[in-house]
């Protein structure tokens, strides 16, 4: 099944309530905690959100529990993300999102004060560099992103990934990890400086702020 639609059916039906995973081609499996994604934000999101400045694009956003906290704090976001599923979730719930890619044309571009990269997102296309380097110019110069990481002994690079459930099997799509370990030198790749890192309820997180452009003399 197209990757895209199971995910998204599996949001819209009883089928969210099931446990799913991420089979990697090695046979390891990775937890897709799709119950999460639809309840409130909990604690440790809430500690995260208290430091996010506004405007915020959620890169992608699923049903939208951040976004539903920032505006709760009165913070605008906007959410974007492919499916159109999670997208008809978040509005549903009163959050502002579109159904897009990070890649497409985008309002707001070079406003954005801060971007969240949680739920593993720091995965989509395969690429971290590449997708840093596109947040990059949708952000002000002093723009920051919020990312979550895999554990320091996670190895970093591209890797292709299926969604798994009981009731289903995806076709393989093309994914990444990142470990906290390997974060400086992936996100100068990207045009960031990787700033204070640490750990919270077994999630790992880092800031990454905008790096100076480089100017010719």
């Amino acid at each position: 099944m197209n990757p895209l639609r199971m995910y998204g059916e599996s949001l819209l039906s009883a089928d969210a309530e099931a446990e799913h995973w991420l089979r990697l081609p090695d046979g390891a499996v990775l937890p897709l905690p799709l119950d999460r994604y639809l309840g409130p934000a909990d604690a440790t999101d809430e500690q995260l959100l208290s430091d996010v400045v506004g405007p915020v694009l959620d890169v992608g956003c699923g049903p939208g529990r951040h976004l539903k906290a920032l505006a709760a704090r009165g913070v605008f976001a906007l959410g974007v993300d492919l499916s159109p599923a999670a997208v008809a979730l978040a509005t549903g719930g009163g959050a502002k999102a579109i159904a897009a890619s990070i890649f497409d044309e985008l309002p707001g571009s070079g406003t954005w004060r801060s971007a969240l990269l949680l739920d593993g997102n720091v995965g989509i296309g395969g690429a971290p560099e590449r997708l840093l380097s596109r947040i990059a110019t949708l952000l002000c110069d002093d723009g920051e992103v919020l990312i979550e990481l895999d554990p320091p002994d996670t190895p970093t690079g591209p890797i292709s990934v299926r969604i798994e459930s009981d009731r289903g099997v995806s076709g393989w799509f093309p994914w990444a990890r990142l470990s906290v370990a390997e974060v400086g030198t992936v996100a100068r790749a990207g045009g960031f400086e990787a700033g204070r890192a640490w750990s919270s309820a077994g999630r790992w997180f880092a800031w990454l702020s905008r790096r100076a452009p480089v100017r010719s003399r």
